[in-house]
């Protein structure tokens, strides 16, 4: 893998390395472009709708079970979001957050991780400064292009189809910990 700066990421395709998978403890992501499509869904009456990935959902749960500690940062404040990380009971939902970075770096110390065990994914350049300081970067296949040239890995996937679980099975599989999941007796999807 092509290693960079703390400053500075290359836009030369790289190589992800092992060694920075096997590190993360804290997995953090956007939602908008990255959990979702990046479509805001509008109806006459003022609701609002989201698509959220089911797969990228399971991985989540793959994560927790792995023993990561799951996260969603976004600038968005939407009751959808809150019902999304509570249905996937994701520990760490801050929503409404202007300084993704300063968030990031306090809730990582909280754990009594450094910012190296922390694996981020976003898609805009809201996201930038937090990926370029995080351990493993990431963004979906339609990402901003001055994302991708910032990020140690640009998914195969696109935002909302899949993006995130791709990057948790890499995670995962670097961890030499198994994919699998006992599905709960309610056969609930996630």
């Amino acid at each position: 893998m092509v290693r960079r700066s703390s400053t500075q990421k290359t836009s030369q395709p790289k190589k992800v390395s092992r060694n920075v998978l096997q590190r993360i403890r804290l997995f953090a992501t956007d939602v908008d472009g990255v959990l979702t499509d990046a479509g805001m869904y509008y109806a006459e009456s003022g609701d609002e709708w989201k698509k959220f990935n089911t797969r990228d959902g399971m991985g989540i749960k793959l994560l927790q079970r792995a023993g990561i500690i799951t996260a969603i940062v976004t600038q968005e404040r939407t009751k959808l979001v809150a019902r999304r990380a509570e249905k996937l009971t994701i520990p760490e939902l801050h929503q409404g957050v202007m300084d993704k970075l300063s968030l990031v770096r306090k809730m990582a110390a909280r754990y009594g991780f450094t910012l190296s065990q922390v694996a981020y994914i976003g898609d805009d350049i809201n996201d930038l400064e937090t990926l370029k300081a995080v351990g493993f970067s990431a963004t979906p296949a339609d990402g901003m292009p001055q994302v991708a040239a910032a990020v140690d890995y640009v998914c195969q996937k696109k935002g909302g189809e899949g993006a995130v679980r791709e990057i948790i099975e890499m995670i995962l599989a670097a961890q030499g910990r198994s994919s699998k999941f006992e599905v709960p007796s309610s056969g609930t999807r996630a």
